[in-house]
């Protein structure tokens, strides 16, 4: 089975390059991010002349997710138990579209576009923070309850765990961003080292400057100033079967690409 994960920062403005990719890369299942959809605006026909099964969660023209397999999609579910939502102080909390999961060929599958903590002190950091520890929290108790189960969450987890996950950790640490904070740091690392996951992509791609994201501005693309902020996380027993995968860079290039390169697992 393949299985790829891509924010393509909104499905409408990329679909032929989605429609393109999928015809050429074979993947199986795909986890798509940032749909910037709703429901009823979705390309279902895309997916469904291409073989593919999909479902989509999308409330506005912000967020969205989406799950498209050709090995089954059944049992979705739309946000994880105990979802977080958003509100600022003094405003009614919302639901956002984060996260959908789906059994796609015996693998539970979950579409995630975490959060973005915005700035150190904005109260969508806490808000990240929060979001991650509840989904920790609920695939402890999933992996308990079935410990070969066959897991994977995958999707844009807007944290860059390692130094050299960022282009010049210097600059980031110099302007105080985001992705690259301790607590945005030990927030993932408990979905490797209290939930067991595994990171199935990284012993693949151990290149230098091996990035799954270039922002628009300033030529980041060119000069490969980017982040690696995309992730495949298996359960064990999935993990175990996973051969190759690798970060399909060259759909980062050209006229109307997203800013996020496809990642691409293979399982035996």
């Amino acid at each position: 089975m393949r299985i790829a994960t891509w924010n393509v920062n909104s499905i409408r403005a990329r679909a032929d390059r989605v429609e393109a990719w999928l015809d050429r890369s074979d993947v199986d299942v795909l986890a798509i991010q940032e749909t910037k959809a709703k429901d009823e605006s979705f390309p279902f026909a895309l997916f469904e002349r291409l073989g593919y099964d999909v479902a989509h969660f999308g409330l506005s023209q912000w967020n969205g997710v989406a799950i498209a397999s050709r090995v089954g999609l059944d049992d979705v579910e739309r946000t994880f138990p105990g979802q977080p939502a958003f509100g600022k102080p003094g405003q009614e909390e919302v639901q956002e579209a984060r996260a959908l999961g789906a059994t796609c060929g015996g693998v539970r599958v979950w579409s995630l576009y975490v959060p973005n903590g915005r700035g150190i002190e904005d109260p969508h950091m806490a808000y990240k923070l929060e979001w991650l520890r509840v989904l920790r929290e609920d695939t402890q108790k999933w992996l308990r309850e079935n410990p070969e189960g066959e897991l994977a969450l995958v999707g844009d987890w807007n944290v860059a765990p390692q130094d050299d996950d960022v282009w010049d950790i210097d600059f980031f640490r110099e302007n105080q961003m985001t992705h690259v904070t301790e607590p945005e740091r030990g927030a993932f690392a408990s979905f490797l080292d209290d939930a067991g996951l595994v990171d199935v992509v990284r012993p693949h791609t151990q290149g230098e400057k091996d990035y799954t994201y270039w922002d628009y501005k300033s030529l980041r693309f060119p000069k490969n100033e980017g982040m690696r902020i995309d992730f495949q996380l298996c359960s064990p027993a999935l993990a175990r079967r996973v051969s190759t995968a690798w970060i399909d860079r060259e759909e980062r290039k050209g006229k109307g690409a997203s800013d996020h390169a496809p990642v691409v697992v293979e399982c035996a």
